[in-house]
């Protein structure tokens, strides 16, 4: 609709409140609220004097409901007008006006601070109500109104702590205000007098009616900062008595409080591990992940093959999300129980073959890598492990993932040909992108294995004539670098892409003990670049600029690249173009004087420093140029009055110290 169609219908609607029946005139406070901040201001006024007559009704359901539409429409000016209304309706007796008039005073406060805090004495009156509802909004709101002055709600949490509410939602309101404050005055929750007797208040709460009382204050106290172990235990036994509850809510808000304490005192949980269990076969989903993942932090090194085969029909009847947080859990045992990691490394190794997304796979991929980069006895079978998965992986990402895992840790296994096979398998039936990264891989165990270069070059020698370019250059790259001559022996037709078939091992045997000559530039493919592609795009064009590729003391290689710290530029920091290009240009400058082109490769060139005043008559400044075995001093000598030349200038530097 329309402003002027919705402003039309507004105006029709503002007739009906001659009508004194209850719920069309609930309906009519219900359009005016949502229609406000579409309808033309101007209009909008037009209906205030009919809200505010509603507010001086006899009708308590017109009087409550008038307060709420005009606290959403009016603005700071208006407010005046109608606030005697207001702090009269917040100590009405009746519960639903109070309530709406506070509600009111919440949304007010956000624009007119000043005023709403004028009736901090109605406020701590509508504390006081019978009404529970009453209570929680007078609290809200006293919070609010006094939520500056840190004193003044130590002094407001003290006194309600001494009993004067009974509402259980402003007691649950109010513990979270005490758990607020014990944090925010930091170091030991018990160690001040003011945390021992939050401590003493929540300890109280957990004997009090309401369910949601028991259950704010035990989790309150295992949020204190540095409560001890021994202090937990009252509300540890409130949980474990939630977790056989018949209810399904208090369940789960057990477990997810028992979860987040397990994380790091987990000894505190251990009582609780008979109820847990049974929770693993919950109809609740999210209440049986949060017991598995619970029991994998609390569980001892003997209950391990119990509970992974309690957990492995469980996997099977969640979704994926809840799949990926018990794969964390269980990587967080193995790094807790390194003895057991055959089991839990089979266990994860048999998911992967299972059917799952891309997240929940990878998932189960970067948990097996962690644990072969911390324990040393699952690399072995780790590797064997992933490379079996990727014979029949959909998704390219973790193919390419593993393959570069196996080109770095199969050379130093103690069977590395085996894996060989896998990876020549990739080059035969996978897509562009992971028969690029087999080729890599395969270069790698060439290069880092002697025995195996001879029949490694053969498999390379078929990817010369792969459809992709990447494939093929690679394979060129890969063979250059090993020392072939890609010329001779080229396949011919006979060996095109139809004649090729899986690797075998035994293939490994033939010209096994022929060593061929690695080039020097062989790092590159063992050792990670030493800069980003950035810095490398950025180092070119200053070698570009400086014209330094025509001299053969400086060839174009890694070591003769300038070095060009990058960073993205930010859209809150913008740095001026002349800055940029000036620092980028330093280091090239350089290589156009003979003598400083030949000292090696720029690694770093510092900003510009100033090393006389700016008012004087000549300013020098300097620019350090940091090479591998030399530092060049740049100096910037100029000359600030027009009428002098500055002629015969030199300088002297000295040293301070031991070099």
């Amino acid at each position: 609709m329309s402003s002027s169609e919705v402003t039309e219908v507004f105006f029709g609607v503002t007739k009906l409140f001659q009508s004194s029946d209850a719920s069309l005139r609930r309906m009519i406070y219900f359009f005016i609220k949502e229609v406000a901040e579409t309808c033309n201001p101007d209009d909008i006024i037009i209906v205030t004097s009919s809200l505010t007559k509603d507010m001086n009704s006899k009708e308590d359901l017109f009087r409550a409901n008038s307060i709420r539409v005009l606290a959403k429409m009016i603005d700071a000016t208006m407010l005046g007008a109608i606030e005697r209304y207001i702090k009269q309706a917040i100590v009405d007796r009746n519960a639903m006006v109070s309530s709406s008039a506070l509600v009111a005073g919440t949304h007010l406060i956000r624009g007119s601070p000043d005023v709403v805090r004028r009736w901090v004495n109605e406020v701590q009156e509508a504390l006081h109500s019978s009404s529970d509802m009453v209570q929680f909004h007078a609290l809200s709101l006293l919070y609010e109104i006094k939520q500056h002055d840190r004193l003044a709600i130590s002094k407001l949490v003290t006194k309600l702590t001494r009993g004067t509410i009974s509402s259980p939602l402003a007691t649950c309101l109010l513990i979270r205000y005490i758990t607020t404050i014990v944090r925010d005055s930091g170091g030991n929750a018990l160690a001040s007098a003011t945390g021992r007797a939050a401590y003493q208040f929540l300890e109280l709460s957990l004997r009090h009616r309401s369910e949601a009382v028991i259950y704010e204050a035990a989790k309150a106290l295992c949020n204190l900062p540095g409560i001890e172990e021994r202090d937990l235990g009252p509300a540890v036994a409130v949980l474990q008595l939630f977790l056989s509850s018949p209810k399904s809510t208090l369940r789960l808000a057990a477990m997810r409080a028992l979860s987040s304490v397990a994380i790091a005192k987990p000894s505190a949980v251990i009582k609780c591990n008979d109820d847990m269990e049974s929770l693993i076969a919950d109809n609740n989903r999210s209440i049986a992940t949060f017991a598995i993942t619970t029991l994998l932090k609390t569980g001892s090194e003997s209950s391990v093959d119990r509970l992974m085969k309690q957990i492995s029909s469980f996997m099977n009847e969640i979704a994926d999300e809840f799949k990926i947080v018990v794969v964390t859990a269980i990587r967080e045992l193995c790094l807790k129980y390194p003895l057991k990691h055959r089991v839990l490394v089979g266990f994860l190794a048999n998911f992967l073959r299972e059917e799952g997304g891309f997240e929940f796979k990878k998932a189960i991929v970067d948990a097996i890598i962690a644990l072969m980069c911390v324990i040393s006895e699952t690399k072995e079978s780790s590797l064997f492990h992933l490379c079996e998965f990727i014979e029949d992986c959909e998704f390219t990402a973790l193919s390419t993932q593993i393959l570069h895992l196996v080109g770095i840790v199969g050379p130093t296994t103690v069977a590395p040909a085996r894996y060989i096979r896998f990876v020549y398998n990739r080059v035969i039936l996978e897509n562009a992108a992971v028969r690029a990264a087999a080729i890599t891989t395969l270069a790698k165990f060439a290069a880092r294995l002697p025995a195996l270069q001879a029949s490694v070059s053969v498999l390379l020698r078929r990817s010369l004539r792969d459809e992709d370019d990447e494939v093929r250059d690679r394979a060129t790259v890969a063979l250059r670098l090993l020392g072939e001559n890609i010329t001779k022996d080229a396949p011919g037709d006979g060996e095109a892409e139809g004649s090729q078939r899986p690797f075998r091992q035994d293939a490994l045997a033939a010209d096994s003990t022929r060593d061929l000559p690695l080039q020097p530039e062989i790092h590159l493919l063992l050792e990670p670049l030493p800069m980003s592609f950035a810095q490398l795009s950025a180092a070119l064009k200053e070698f570009e600029v400086a014209g330094s590729r025509e001299d053969d003391a400086l060839a174009l290689s890694l070591t003769t690249l300038p070095v060009v710290d990058y960073t993205r530029p930010s859209s809150q920091s913008a740095v001026p173009a002349s800055a940029s290009l000036s620092s980028s240009n330093d280091s090239a400058e350089l290589y156009k004087i003979p003598e400083l082109a030949t000292l090696g490769r720029v690694h770093s060139s510092t900003s510009p420093i100033q090393l006389t005043e700016s008012e004087t008559e000549y300013v020098v400044s300097c620019i350090k140029h940091i090479m591998s075995e030399h530092v060049v001093l740049e100096f910037a000598i100029t000359n600030t009055i027009s009428d002098q030349l500055l002629v015969d200038a030199c300088q002297n530097c000295s040293v301070r110290g031991k070099m």
